[in-house]
């Protein structure tokens, strides 16, 4: 099928697509690609034209005239916020006389966490929409789409396509049927069991952590966590990405899907740590504190993650990306990908040559890695 014989439209921002169409491709598993997160991130001022992240979904309509095929793109004037870091692209495209930016980003804004980027109803109509998403780049005369965290099963539609592929690594734990946390240490081995033990005790000593979800989160707790995360914001990325608004918002809709973990003084809320609940992954997003104790962080953001996770029967927990620092903790280096769409020839060229080696690099320091983790070795 060409480009010029598929139908396709580029939709007003996530809220003018009704919720029902929209998860109907979207299905129910992965909370970031649903109707309700999204447009939480446009309606909260997060995501929208005027932070560079402006919302254009890509629809292909079915003969029912309801959404068949949606992809949540992002026209993007700069490269803030993705995770998938292109800024030396960037740079040797303007300085070769090109321009790099807008570019179109089919993506979750701020949220490295893999997911489909193609939103169907059936995978018949993947090829359709990647197409279509081509159009839009070509048509608009944009430099480059990028589609990035993509869910494996759906880098062999990228890959049929011809789109560039990236490679990187995240950390994440995986739940062996554990029936508690002891069981988990018990895989380890001894020093590292030792380390966790005492790395636990100390974060929490003199301190009360609460797992709040649905009703039982309030304003006041959303104020506490926005306090932590413009602290982590500021430092990271020089003003956070996220409104105040966004947080009650998220409360307000989407409840059911969040743990809020809080770390209490004397009544105080001193450091948290918010995950969201999909299908069968704890997703662990932002984290903040007020007061530093040592350990506390991974205390809140990895072990009381795996605690929540084997309470709540799910096999994952994906808590965020890069972190070294988590292998020592029982997470393990798994792949993670992403696609590029590259119009023109010399430009595309010389990306691809930089991932092959790219790729290479990256397999490596994962193998390398993967003999890193604390479990225990077999003789």
């Amino acid at each position: 099928m060409s480009k010029a014989a598929i139908t396709a439209r580029i939709a007003e921002g996530v809220v003018s697509i009704a919720a029902g169409d929209w998860d109907a491709c979207a299905g129910t598993a992965n909370p970031f690609t649903s109707h309700a997160f999204l447009s939480i991130l446009e309606e909260s001022g997060s995501a929208t034209a005027a932070t560079g992240w402006q919302p254009l979904p890509i629809v292909i309509d079915g003969a029912d005239g309801r959404p068949a095929a949606i992809a949540p793109a992002y026209g993007k004037s700069h490269s803030q916020g993705e995770y998938v870091f292109d800024h030396g692209w960037a740079d040797a495209w303007e300085r070769a006389g090109g321009r790099y930016y807008p570019k179109l980003q089919i993506a979750v804004p701020f949220t490295p966490v893999p997911g489909p980027r193609l939103l169907l109803r059936e995978v018949a109509h993947a090829p359709a929409l990647i197409a279509a998403i081509e159009a839009v780049t070509d048509r608009h005369g944009l430099s480059s789409a990028h589609a990035t965290f993509i869910a494996p099963e759906q880098l062999p539609l990228f890959e049929t396509a011809g789109w560039l592929i990236r490679a990187g690594t995240q950390y994440h734990w995986q739940n062996q049927g554990y029936a508690g946390f002891e069981d988990f240490l018990g895989e380890l081995a001894s020093r590292k069991r030792k380390a966790i033990r005492k790395e636990r005790a100390g974060a929490v000593d003199g301190l009360t952590i609460r797992h709040l979800t649905g009703d039982a989160i309030t304003e006041a707790d959303w104020d506490a966590f926005w306090i932590f995360y413009q602290d982590t914001g500021s430092r990271k990325w020089g003003r956070p990405y996220l409104t105040r608004a966004f947080f009650s918002l998220l409360g307000e809709r989407m409840a059911d899907r969040i743990l809020l973990i809080l770390a209490e003084r004397d009544g105080r809320p001193i450091a948290g740590a918010l995950n969201l609940i999909g299908a069968d992954t704890l997703y662990g997003r932002y984290w903040g504190c007020v007061e530093e104790v040592p350990f506390l962080h991974f205390e809140l953001c990895y072990y009381q993650a795996i605690d929540a996770a084997i309470a709540l029967g799910l096999k994952t927990v994906e808590a965020g990306a890069q972190g070294e620092h988590k292998l020592a903790r029982g997470y393990i280096p798994v792949p993670t990908w992403s696609a590029h769409y590259i119009p023109d020839a010399g430009f595309r060229r010389a990306v691809a040559d930089f991932l092959a080696r790219e790729r290479e690099a990256v397999a490596s320091e994962r193998e390398w890695q993967g003999e890193m983790t604390p479990f225990r070795r077999a003789p």
